[in-house]
């Protein structure tokens, strides 16, 4: 495969070390891919992961749009009001384009 990838370029010489070292590297992802790390059966636990809380908050839009907001961190009311201002924004946007159109 290195001496196809070197008849490409044949002008250039290939050096030796990077050869070598391409070599070692295939060799080594080779063994690694054949030889997977074992798994431990409690890996995982104790973490904090198990159970994530899903935040979640519920907004009615200009002109009867329904926004839901989740998260797995809390959603300030700040948050919730910048995200809903943003997809109004967009949905009168658009509706003018409509317009247009």
């Amino acid at each position: 495969m290195l001496a196809a990838a070197g008849a490409l370029r044949p002008g250039i010489r290939r050096s030796p070390a990077r050869v070598r070292a391409a070599k070692e590297a295939m060799l080594r992802e080779y063994e690694r891919a054949q030889n997977p790390q074992a798994t431990r059966e409690d890996a995982g636990t104790g973490d904090g992961l198990d159970e994530p809380e899903v935040h979640r908050e519920e907004v009615e839009l200009p002109g009867g749009g329904h926004l839901v907001l989740a998260d797995i961190e809390a959603i300030t009311p700040e948050r919730v009001e910048k995200t809903a201002n943003r997809i109004a924004r967009i949905l009168r946007s658009s509706e003018q384009k409509d317009r247009q159109s």
